[in-house]
């Protein structure tokens, strides 16, 4: 069931028009990655705007790379035209304060997550 649940995450992965992903390497070892597609996902706000994933290993957290990986993805968005994107975040989850950092805002909410967009339409994330 599980498996199911996750395919819409990467099924077809690359034929979506606002499917991207961006990779930080140390080494030549994938250490993180940030990716978009627009899907019908917990973070999902409309068709048009893109939902927004970021992983890296534990031990490269805290150090500005997803930071770095973000504002990339943000900038490859706008040049493709996405001024928007979305994602869902649990509560507790201490990345939210660097998703806020990055120009995400708190645009729903419910009992475990918030639903966040960045919308780049007036530049507020690059001012961050």
């Amino acid at each position: 069931m599980l498996i199911r649940e996750l395919k819409i995450y990467y099924e077809d992965f690359g034929n979506g028009r606002a499917d991207f992903c961006l990779v930080a390497e140390d080494g030549g070892r994938v250490v993180g990655a940030a990716w978009t597609r627009i899907m019908n996902d917990y973070g999902h706000v409309d068709d048009e705007t893109p939902s927004f994933a970021i992983s890296l290993y534990k031990e490269y957290r805290g150090q500005g790379i997803g930071t770095k990986l973000m504002q990339g993805m943000l900038e490859l968005l706008k040049d493709k035209g996405f001024l928007r994107a979305s994602l869902a975040v649990q509560k507790a989850n201490y990345a939210v304060h660097m998703y806020e950092k990055v120009g995400f805002r708190t645009v729903d909410e419910n009992d475990e997550e918030y639903i966040m967009v960045c919308d780049q339409t007036n530049d507020f994330a690059r001012k961050m």
